[in-house]
């Protein structure tokens, strides 16, 4: 069963804490991406801040969206 996120919530400095259905929660740091491709669009603190949850993952207003399984596999406790 693929895991579904259940909360995700944006922190300074371009750290997202998630939370899984399986009950993982973890960091994940964006701040290596913000350079390549869609990701700049996320480098504005106010549009980092946009972060909701679609079918199970995050997604930003301006485009970016990211799997759940990536999310799971990268986030650290």
């Amino acid at each position: 069963m693929r895991p579904a996120l259940t909360h995700a919530e944006p922190l300074p400095d371009h750290i997202l804490a998630v939370t899984f259905d399986n009950g993982f929660r973890g960091f994940l740091d964006l701040k290596p991406f913000l350079d390549f491709g869609v990701f700049h669009r996320l480098q504005d603190p106010a549009q980092f801040q946009k972060v909701r949850i679609a079918f199970g993952t995050v997604e930003w207003e301006c485009g970016v969206d990211l799997d759940p399984e990536y999310l799971l596999s990268h986030a650290t406790q």
